[in-house]
């Protein structure tokens, strides 16, 4: 039986009364590793914080399985460069969760953190404060904190902008390492022949599910018309989203890998509601 790592159960989510993705319905088995896809505002940074808690859902329910513990990426706009921090200060706030804000950090501690950096390729960089980092250390730096949060579901936001193809070729060997470790993987992607190359499942969004499944279904051409054309026809800042019951119900996306083990997304691969 495939364990749930997450489970959408009509889950909509917005931004002052305005809703960003509508009625996700299913569940992100654990260990899997998927890559969530669409155009600019379709909903993709908008679900991550929903899943984190940064967002609260406008109406149904986004479910963490008990004790499972997240680890989250934002983009790298989010973050504030000019903080006067140093690279070994930024990868130790991965430990926070275990130590807490005002707890003593220990020599094994302090080992964990030179580890994350050597398997990044900043060994050396400790001292290095971060405004002094090109695009793709201070990305590298992020994948270490991440590294000793030591996480059972890590959710990326666009990982892979801005930064060379050496550095996307090194993180992508780190994701595809807790993947092999039966981590759950959640990563923002915009390189459509990146997430054929190396993401076994994807998640399209355009505001509203169009396909989730493997990737290779996922992606085939007419569903990447179809949230082309809905995102397209969407109106920027539309009111709540009025669809009728029955077509969400018919629709909706079980995700349920235990019923639908030969094509458990056939029914989202035209379209969903």
């Amino acid at each position: 039986m495939t364990e749930a790592s997450l489970t959408f159960r009509d889950l909509t989510l917005g931004y002052h009364s305005h809703p960003a993705v509508h009625h996700l319905s299913g569940t992100v088995a654990r260990g899997s590793l998927t890559a969530v896809v669409g155009s600019n505002g379709s909903g993709k940074s908008t679900l991550m914080k929903g899943i984190v808690g940064v967002l609260k859902p406008m109406s149904g329910s986004c479910t963490v399985e008990q004790d499972m513990r997240i680890a989250y990426l934002p983009q790298q706009s989010e973050l504030d460069r000019s903080f006067p921090a140093r690279v070994v200060d930024l990868v130790s706030l991965g430990l926070w969760p275990k130590r807490g804000l005002l707890g003593r950090f220990t020599g094994e501690d302090r080992t964990r953190v030179s580890e994350a950096l050597m398997a990044v390729g900043l060994g050396g960089f400790e001292k290095r404060s971060i405004d002094t980092l090109s695009g793709g250390q201070l990305q590298r730096a992020l994948f270490a904190r991440v590294l000793v949060q030591d996480a059972d579901i890590i959710l990326l936001d666009e990982p892979f902008n801005a930064i060379d193809a050496k550095t996307v070729a090194d993180l992508i060997a780190l994701i595809k390492r807790w993947h092999g470790e039966s981590r759950t993987v959640m990563v923002v992607v915009h390189d459509l022949e990146l997430v054929k190359e190396h993401f076994p499942e994807t998640l399209l969004l355009a505001r509203k599910p169009i396909a989730w499944g493997s990737s290779r279904d996922t992606l085939r051409p007419e569903n990447l018309l179809h949230a082309r054309q809905f995102h397209e026809a969407w109106e920027e800042g539309a009111a709540w989203c009025e669809e009728d019951q029955l077509h969400r119900h018919n629709h909706s996306h079980s995700h349920d890998h235990d019923h639908h083990h030969d094509e458990p997304h056939d029914h989202l691969k035209k379209g969903a509601a």
